[in-house]
């Protein structure tokens, strides 16, 4: 594979000594320091004992003449916590390649596809840096218009193996066919499509997944597949100020893994299926959402090894169905989906009255098929802009949170988190390129670490310059916190962040103290461990 991609290269570069055409790229780099701090739990692991350093880097490499399209990406990890925040990863190489060509109708795509059939529910291959997410499906696609109203395409392949770049893939076999419509008739748009899915094991997975039946209780041994075949219909609808989309999916029966009665995990055999849908209605004044979602046993693998890790070798990727909350304090306890079994439904209800005022009011609530409580949000904001220079935005939240079913943690007798946080923030304009901004949020809740401040101030000069300061403050700790190694209240977590930015090149700066737990930014979600240390960026486009 690496001399496949050293051609590539070879072939972009004497493209473009022979023939005009558009060339492009960017390049990421995120570079870590690792300062041992006991007290909060970052340390006793290999980045704080032994690396104190590491970095992520992806440079993108975009070539168009003649109407092919190459795409080259090289991806390098020195002592990355991005796979294992806890374990450092080092590996170089081609981390995705593509050549692509359109003929009259057709799209002729070859090496990594990042695609989807619907929601992504059935299929999604995509990538996402902030969680080392690569599940490119390495493989040939055709997309084909049959008319102008009527558009095919069909795939094949492997999924790429997470675990290394040169793009090592998993064995299993991955089929794929979906075909998309868009029709109108005034002021009625529809927007039909259905997706099929195959899935081919290998031998060698295949006997693995044998050997662990063979392992378990006689009354729950069976005989595994090595074909599982899923299938996608849905269709959005559009009328005026009114939109629609439903979702049906199902797969046949497969091992998944699966807890038992005891809590442990077993291989069981069972088909699966999910029903997802959106409604949206807005006009001056208003603005109505609606989405409701139900999962069972739609687990969707390129292969049901249980020894594999919660992001590797996911075939699709299902929505979230409740919101997610930019601020600090709120975003510590962000819901992920269930494939197992979730019924999870949101209504959001924005109301302007005027031109400078918007009120937003959520409520989300998510269980499991068995009715076991798994999440529920009460939200109320104000945003308000009718002052020259200032711009007020306050607002509380009221959560419950199942911690032990989303992390692990907690206990039997106390696995709810209840939580209320209020918050305020507020702008002020200097200038038309000067800003002060200051947020305030506090929530008060007796479990996990008890009841929490935050603060931050950030000072922006557009569009070169933004510095701001921050602190998060255990002001409450629960003194029965028994779910950490580490017990010492009262503990500060401050941040001092800096950005420049100059044309296309953009680098930060920042110290940061971090309490374990889920971590929002950039609309990226992830539990992270405690982190005490220097983290810097750099993004450029050329």
């Amino acid at each position: 594979m690496k001399k496949s991609a050293i051609l590539i290269l070879l072939v972009l570069m004497s493209v473009k000594l022979l023939a005009q055409g558009t060339f492009s790229g960017d390049l990421m780099m995120n570079l870590n320091f690792f300062m041992r701090d006991p007290s909060i739990g970052a340390s006793n692991n290999p980045l704080y004992d032994n690396a104190l350093s590491g970095n992520d880097g992806w440079l993108d490499l975009r070539y168009s003449v003649n109407g092919f399209n190459f795409f080259v990406r090289a991806d390098a990890f020195d002592n990355s916590n991005l796979k294992n925040p806890t374990s450092p990863m080092t590996d170089y190489g081609i981390g995705a390649w593509n050549v692509s060509k359109d003929v009259g109708d057709l799209s002729i795509s070859v090496g990594s596809i990042y695609d989807q059939i619907g929601s992504g529910i059935l299929f999604r291959a995509y990538e996402d840096r902030g969680l080392l997410i690569d599940n490119a499906l390495m493989g040939i696609e055709l997309k084909y218009k049959l008319t102008k109203n009527i558009t095919i395409k069909g795939f094949t392949g492997q999924q790429k193996n997470n675990n290394l770049v040169n793009n090592v893939r998993y064995a299993p076999v991955i089929k794929g066919f979906n075909a998309e419509g868009d029709f109108s008739a005034g002021k009625l748009h529809i927007l039909p499509g259905i997706g099929v899915l195959n899935r081919t094991l290998d031998q060698a997975s295949m006997t693995a997944i044998a050997n662990t039946i063979n392992s378990q209780a006689l009354d729950t041994r069976f005989n595994p597949m090595y074909n599982m075949y899923a299938f996608a219909a849905y269709n959005t609808l559009v009328y005026k100020n009114f939109s629609w989309y439903a979702e049906g999916d199902y797969k046949t029966h497969e091992a998944i893994n699966e807890p038992n009665a005891a809590g442990n995990t077993i291989l069981v055999d069972k088909p699966g299926n999910v029903e997802y849908t959106s409604i949206n209605y807005g006009r001056k004044g208003i603005a109505l959402s609606l989405t409701g979602k139900r999962t069972e046993d739609f687990v969707m693998r390129v292969s049901p090894n249980p020894s594999q890790t919660p992001l590797d070798q996911y075939l699709d990727w299902q929505p979230i169905n409740a919101v997610l909350r930019p601020e600090r304090l709120m975003s510590r306890y962000t819901p992920t989906s269930q494939d197992i079994s979730e019924m999870a439904g949101t209504a959001n209800l924005t109301l302007s009255p005027n031109d400078v005022t918007n009120f937003t009011l959520t409520y989300t609530h998510i269980n499991t098929l068995e009715n076991l409580d798994l999440y529920r949000e009460y939200y109320f904001d104000m945003f308000y802009q009718g002052w020259k220079s200032w711009i007020l935005q306050w607002g509380a939240q009221y959560m419950e949170y199942n911690i032990l079913q989303y992390e692990s943690e907690g206990s039997t007798n106390h696995p709810i988190v209840y939580a209320v946080t209020p918050f305020v923030e507020l702008t002020y304009r200097l200038n038309e390129k000067k800003s002060i901004r200051a947020e305030f949020q506090y929530q008060y809740t007796q479990q996990d670490y008890g009841s929490w401040a935050y603060a931050l101030v950030e000072y922006d000069v557009a569009p070169k310059w933004s510095v701001s300061v921050s602190d998060m403050y255990n002001v409450v700790p629960n003194p029965n916190n028994d779910n950490h190694d580490y017990h010492n209240p009262g503990l500060n977590y401050p941040t001092v962040y800096a950005a420049y930015t100059k044309g296309p090149h953009r680098f930060s700066l920042a110290y940061v103290k971090q309490v374990d737990g889920i971590n929002c930014s950039g609309g990226v979600c992830r539990y992270e461990p405690a982190f005490s240390g220097v983290k810097a960026t750099l993004t450029s486009s050329f």
